[in-house]
């Protein structure tokens, strides 16, 4: 009975062994270890984040239902995000989407998919949307780029054209190329 438990003892540490063994010494076959870089390390819901710049003035305002951050890239995805950059002008810009994701904490943030950009009117420019497919905006900078057709609106006013650049603080926009302008009066 002993010489009989002793060879299933072993026979089990040379199994629990041999499990050791390729547990440690398994290598993905596409070369690409498991690592903490492509797994979430933060998952929030319901975020409304406000930051502040130097100064100690509003700058940023992210609102979205849920905000998933990964740490390879310092990246953040983002479901129907609402973002409004505050600027010199009493009227701050807002921008939506159905997603978005942030790269290197909040430098560049890219929207797509029903990408809406508006701002109110105020005393040096008037009311503005500008709706597109996609668009990269750089917070910091207050400006905002696509190469995609865009649609502006405004008053009595409605362009479409392919790409722009957008310089949010001051509010000059710059259509890139087949511009078209249609006047619509006020009925």
């Amino acid at each position: 009975m002993t010489y009989k438990n002793s060879l299933i003892m072993l026979a089990i540490v040379a199994i629990a062994g041999f499990a050791t063994w390729m547990t440690l010494s398994y290598r993905p076959q596409n070369g690409k270890a498991f690592t903490e870089k492509n797994v979430p390390d933060t998952l929030m819901e319901g975020v409304t984040a406000i930051i502040m710049n130097k100064e100690g003035t509003l700058d940023m305002k992210i609102e979205t239902p849920k905000m998933v951050h990964y740490t390879e890239n310092d990246t953040t995805n983002l479901l129907q995000p609402s973002i409004t950059l505050y600027r010199k002008s009493p009227e701050p810009w807002h921008i939506t989407s159905r997603f978005a994701k942030a790269t290197q904490g909040i430098d560049n943030i890219n929207f797509w998919e029903n990408v809406v950009i508006s701002h109110l009117a105020d005393e040096h420019d008037p009311f503005t949307e500008i709706q597109t497919t996609t668009l990269m905006v750089y917070p910091h900078d207050q400006k905002a780029t696509t190469d995609a057709p865009i649609k502006l609106i405004q008053p009595n006013l409605i362009v479409n054209a392919i790409g722009m650049r957008a310089d949010m603080n001051t509010g000059d926009i710059n259509l890139l190329s087949q511009t078209r302008g249609e006047y619509v009066p006020n009925s």
